[in-house]
């Protein structure tokens, strides 16, 4: 049985957010450290262009594709929204923003797995 895209770029997904709250984790962790540069990763979205599908080929016409490529989150430098005069760019604030809608992505995610596995689950038993 082939694995369900859905499934497999939920687990994307929920590894992107896991890599995500651990930069802000070490921002926060970092808030009072002389200067330390807050992180962030790229865009979810970036991660996904990235990540192509791969098709089967159930012709000798058909055109082959490549793997698709492991996900990788690369720390980058984050867009602060100021700095201090320790050279510290973390903003608590920003950080605390950034963990809140890392929880509701979750959430999210989450959600919609447990939905299209209970409609499979429907779909099985008929």
């Amino acid at each position: 049985m082939e694995p369900i895209h859905l499934f497999d770029l939920a687990a994307k997904q929920s590894h992107w957010l896991a890599v995500r709250q651990n930069a802000v984790s070490q921002n926060i962790a970092n808030a009072n450290t002389p200067r330390y540069t807050a992180v962030d990763v790229e865009p979810f979205e970036a991660v996904v262009r990235k990540t192509t599908l791969s098709l089967a080929a159930t012709a000798p016409n058909h055109i082959s594709s490549t793997p698709a490529e492991a996900l990788t989150a690369r720390p980058r430098r984050s867009d602060s929204w100021s700095t201090v005069h320790s050279g510290n760019s973390v903003s608590l604030e920003q950080e605390m923003l950034k963990a809140g809608e890392i929880g509701r992505s979750h959430a999210f995610t989450t959600n919609i797995v447990r939905s299209f596995h209970r409609m499979m689950m429907t779909a099985i038993k008929g």
